[in-house]
């Protein structure tokens, strides 16, 4: 019982940092940046993904090397899902009121909150 309240405290842990990070840190210049591999939006938006990410870690008493992993793997795959939204986004432009702009959303939200589920099967 222990072990499932410390997944679904981490859990909560990675879903309020991911509304913060998605919703609440995310200047126009961050927006802008997203998609287009020279600009240093996307990569600022992944990294404070990751840097949220690791409190949690480390509350859950993983060890430097596996945080550190887990982190950059989030980076990564976080900068990846983004950059293809993007790229789908500037190829297939919707508005906001269509249900191509809320699939296409949809759909990048539940990456990133899959990539949460690869976590917390790492951590147990």
């Amino acid at each position: 019982m222990e072990n499932a309240l410390s997944l679904i405290g981490l859990l909560t842990w990675l879903q309020a940092k991911h509304f913060a990070a998605d919703y609440l840190l995310q200047p126009g210049w961050v927006l802008r940046g997203k998609g287009d591999l020279r600009h240093l939006g996307g990569y600022a938006h992944a990294a404070i993904h990751a840097a949220g990410t690791v409190p949690g870690l480390w509350l859950s008493g993983l060890d430097a090397m596996t945080v550190t992993v887990l982190a950059l793997a989030e980076f990564l795959i976080h900068y990846l899902i983004d950059h293809l939204k993007a790229a789908h986004a500037n190829l297939h432009p919707a508005a906001m009121t269509t249900r191509a702009y809320w699939a296409a959303h949809g759909a990048d939200q539940l990456l990133h909150h899959l990539t949460y589920t690869g976590i917390l099967v790492v951590v147990m």
